[in-house]
């Protein structure tokens, strides 16, 4: 911290030279040295805003003096590592010390990339045009001739192959998912991408951010089912456990989770009652409700008046909070059965003549003319159908190498390995998921390498390991989320493509299987111990950890990291279920309405707009019977829905269809097309050089003999066919 900017520079420049010694020892102390100064020297300072002032400024300082680089080559050396993966494969049991170096390099490549994403207002000039060179690099093809995430996504299939079981995957998954969200932006980014397309696209700007809408949005309680309100009801009679009855209205809007802080409706006796009560246990995929999370839906006392000024509740907005949207297909089936109906024939996909029809309809037309919404993603398959059908007139198409389409061009070839292995970590990472003896070990960088021995070291691993999936599913579940949304922008089919190898990879029950749990427990699971959380732990001293204090855990109420992750969840499952009946019908086949319904029980708007969009798109699908609970639940959402029943399987197949057509005409470019020119000209043909094998001038006399002097030619006969 005393020296000059040049000692530093000259400091950096010897760590620099270090780091290519042969010695693997040396490397090692070289790196954890730099992973010092990334981490803000931390011995030398007395504050937390100390601690990250430095390390900021030394994370500049290490990018501009090519750390960067010399780590991301120590990085491809590790993975290529084959002795150090061979020994891995045959070792019974992975800890800590088997990935001790990679896990250097990847927190020092992790900071770098963290600290230089994040903008802040007292950036120099020469910070901010680090930033963006630094972004420009990570998305090129500039390392080993692809983007740093495609090096990323292969240590990910190498791990989940088994060929590289000591590989950290949190931190790879990490930093996977914080370099996808500085090369390609975060939904803000992309929000201002989408309005600067609709101007170029000569389309109507965009109404709002859904987003922003539903921040501001408030949370609501489900309604009560008629199971729970006949429990309750005979509780009552029973008498039994008096402290569990409180009042329920399904009317009456709760606040959303961030009002929770002095009053939390979740700490109660009731959950060590519910422990105690064997009747209470339910598991099963198909049930209803789960009674763990009863407690949720009866609503707690009210708050003191002066807590909640009358005026609030008029100033939530009456109707819809956001504009709706049309589609042109919407308006072309409600006319079509509305000349149905009063006219007996159809005028197919005219959605201007409207003459026999009465006034009443004249006015629905208007109306939805006026919230008609036209989509990039429409434009785009409308552009690529007039691509395949006049090819030559339309010439080559001009593609734009953003960050999203040489991303998407590296990983055309793998995508479904790199698909695949993503879920298999989803799947190893979820609460809900059994342990296998040959499933994927996703503990092999928290594991210890002696096991603990006291009580209280075996509860700072089991809230370490709890800590460790909850990581890993967050990051997953953004990574998907961020690629489906820019890969959607870029292009409509490049959305489809990873959608649909999604839902082969059975990521639709998946994300149901993680549903499928207490939610209420995993929402509030208070998996993080303050006293070890950076930088906190290395400027204060540190307090004796006992078993009570690892129990009563942090102060918050909820774990904004798990809450964070079921978002990004559903919205995947929204992502690619919409508009697809096919994959619809898999929501209702896996019997996902009970699931979802519970979720609801989370009292935070934007989850609970997210399992709402998800029971609205099934609910003509599940029968009278199975509706009735949905309909109750989703209150005023109203859409015009097709009904007519659905070839599933051919659905699927067209859209494979197109998406292969797109991928073979846009990147395929050593394609047997038959628009390719062929060469007709006698000279020309005769005149090319032919490479002939070597045996051929030893049977050429003799193949001319056989195949040619020995062959009558009919000369008039092929004058007279000439």
């Amino acid at each position: 911290m005393e020296l000059s900017m040049e000692e530093q520079r000259a400091y950096v420049m010897r760590l620099l030279d270090a780091l290519e010694v042969t010695d693997r020892d040396k490397r090692l102390k070289v790196a954890r040295a730099i992973l010092y100064l990334a981490q803000g020297v931390f011995d030398e300072c007395d504050t937390e805003t100390d601690v990250l002032y430095w390390s900021r400024h030394n994370v500049f300082l290490l990018y501009d003096m090519g750390i960067f680089t010399a780590l991301l080559e120590l990085l491809s050396m590790e993975i290529d590592n084959n002795q150090a993966c061979s020994s891995a494969v045959r070792k019974p049991a992975i800890s800590l010390a088997d990935s001790t170096e990679l896990r250097v390099l990847l927190s020092i490549m992790y900071l770098m990339v963290e600290t230089i994403r994040v903008e802040m207002e007292g950036d120099s000039p020469e910070r901010k045009a680090a930033r963006e060179t630094f972004k420009t690099e990570l998305g090129s093809p500039l390392f080993n001739g692809e983007p740093f995430a495609l090096l990323l996504f292969t240590m990910v299939t190498k791990f989940c192959s088994m060929n590289a079981p000591h590989f950290p995957m949190k931190k790879v998954l990490l930093l996977l998912w914080k370099t996808i969200l500085f090369t390609l932006g975060g939904f803000e980014e992309l929000q201002e991408m989408k309005v600067r397309m609709r101007e170029q696209l000569n389309l109507p700007p965009l109404p709002e951010d859904s987003i922003k809408v539903v921040r501001n949005m408030r949370a609501a309680s489900p309604p009560a089912s008629a199971m729970e309100l006949i429990e309750q009801q005979q509780q009552q009679k029973r008498g039994r456990r008096s402290r569990r009855v409180r009042e329920t209205h399904p009317l009456v809007k709760q606040d959303s989770l961030d009002t929770y802080n002095e009053r939390d409706p979740f700490k109660n006796d009731d959950v060590r009652d519910e422990e105690d009560d064997p009747e209470d246990m339910d598991s099963g995929i198909e049930g209803e409700v789960d009674p763990l999370d009863r407690d949720v839906i009866i609503q707690p006392p009210p708050p003191p008046p002066l807590l909640r000024p009358p005026t609030e509740r008029l100033s939530f907005p009456k109707g819809l909070p956001w504009a709706p949207k049309v589609r042109e297909k919407d308006i072309e089936h409600f006319l079509e059965t509305s000349r149905n109906k009063f006219i007996g024939f159809t005028l197919g996909n005219d959605t201007d003549t409207l003459v026999g029809l009465p006034r009443p309809i004249h006015e629905s037309v208007k109306t939805l003319k006026q919230h008609k919404y036209v989509s990039i993603a429409e434009v785009q398959i409308k552009r690529e159908e007039e691509l395949q059908q006049c090819p030559m007139t339309m010439g080559e198409e001009e593609v734009e190498d953003t960050p999203a389409e040489i991303l998407y061009l590296g990983m055309l070839p793998s995508l479904s390995q790199y698909v695949i292995a993503l879920l298999k970590l989803l799947l190893a990472a979820a609460p809900t998921s059994k342990a296998k003896t040959d499933s994927i070990n996703i503990l092999a960088d928290v594991l210890p390498e002696e096991m603990p021995i006291t009580v209280l070291q075996s509860m700072k691993l089991g809230i370490d390991v709890n800590r460790h999936k909850e990581i890993i599913v967050k990051a997953i579940a953004a990574l998907l989320l961020l690629l489906l949304k820019h890969f959607k922008f870029n292009h409509i089919y490049q959305f489809e493509y990873v959608a649909q190898h999604l839902v082969f990879a059975n990521c639709i029950p998946l994300i149901l299987k993680f549903f499928n749990q207490n939610i209420m427990s995993y929402i509030s699971a208070k998996n993080s111990i303050c006293a070890l959380d950076f930088p906190h732990c290395v400027v204060h001293e540190m307090p004796e950890l006992t078993a009570e204090s690892l129990e009563a855990g942090d102060s918050n109420q909820f774990c904004w990291c798990n809450l964070f992750s079921c978002i990004n969840l559903l919205r995947i499952l929204n992502k690619i279920t919409k508009w697809k009946h096919s994959r619809t019908m898999m929501l209702v086949v896996f019997k996902s309405a009970p699931i979802l319904k519970r979720a609801l029980k989370v009292k935070q708007a934007m989850m609970q707009l997210y399992v709402l969009k998800l029971l609205k798109i099934q609910t003509k699908y599940l029968g009278r019977q199975g509706a009735e609970p949905v309909r109750k639940t989703r209150s005023q959402i109203l859409k015009n829905i097709d009904a007519r029943p659905w070839d599933f399987q051919a659905e699927e197949c067209a859209l494979r269809e197109s998406i292969e057509k797109f991928n073979t005409h846009r990147y395929d470019k050593n394609q047997n097309s038959d628009f390719t020119p062929v060469d007709n000209c006698l000279q020309s043909v005769l005149g090319q050089r032919v490479d002939l094998p070597e045996d051929f001038h030893y049977s050429y006399e003799m193949w001319l003999e056989r195949g040619v002097f020995s062959q009558p030619i009919q000369w008039e006969g092929l004058l007279q066919a000439q």
